[in-house]
């Protein structure tokens, strides 16, 4: 049983057990979150899609607040003394799927 879950503006394929990265959640760790499910796979190889898929839950906990690795943001023009360095850290929510209900 598997279902795609859209948050942060993002779509991610999770099944129950699994831990995913998705972008910052507001919470605290260990309190429970809910996503909404545009696809799900109930297990008997179909799928499920659109407003059928609306009904289902897929349900998580928070299990930690991080951030990701540095990326290098470099800007540069040529032949005009024009370079900027930046870095970008993105923040993240690691949580864990603890079940997909239909």
């Amino acid at each position: 049983m598997y279902a795609i879950i859209e948050t942060g503006g993002k779509q991610y394929p999770v099944s129950p057990g699994e831990d995913v990265k998705v972008e910052k959640l507001a919470g605290d760790v260990g309190s429970s979150v809910e996503f909404k499910a545009l696809a799900v796979s109930p297990g008997d190889g179909g799928l499920v899609a659109g407003a059928p898929a609306a009904s289902a839950k897929v349900t998580g906990t928070i299990k930690a607040h991080g951030r990701g690795k540095k990326i290098i943001v470099y800007k540069f023009k040529r032949r005009k003394m024009y370079r900027r360095k930046s870095g970008h850290r993105q923040e993240y929510t690691q949580v864990r799927i603890d079940e997909i209900s239909v």
